[in-house]
């Protein structure tokens, strides 16, 4: 009778997962007008500051959920588009 493998056998045999999200905070890639985005849900819970949101300019209230969007292909470099990011409404940003 052949043994059942272990979590860590299993791993092994899959192939490797893709940890682009993992290297961007847990961010998704999404292209919009030509552009290449990085997109990080953030929860009502985890929202704890309000912004201003740059499509409708209408303020994303603290406890509110939304997105930061950053450039995945900025030109200065993935530093600069950190700086760049930006609070969006989920809604904005898919209508975008």
């Amino acid at each position: 009778m052949a043994r059942r493998q272990n979590k860590y056998q299993r791993a092994a045999s899959q192939p490797p997962r893709d940890v682009t999200r993992l290297a961007h905070g847990g961010a998704r890639t999404e292209v919009r007008g030509g552009q290449e985005w990085f997109v990080r849900e953030i929860t009502a819970a985890r929202a704890e500051k309000a912004y201003r949101c740059p499509y409708c300019e209408v303020p994303i209230e603290s406890g509110q959920a939304h997105l930061v969007v950053w450039s995945a292909e900025h030109l200065f470099g993935d530093e600069a588009a950190v700086r760049d990011r930006r609070h969006v409404h989920t809604h904005c940003w898919r209508l975008r």
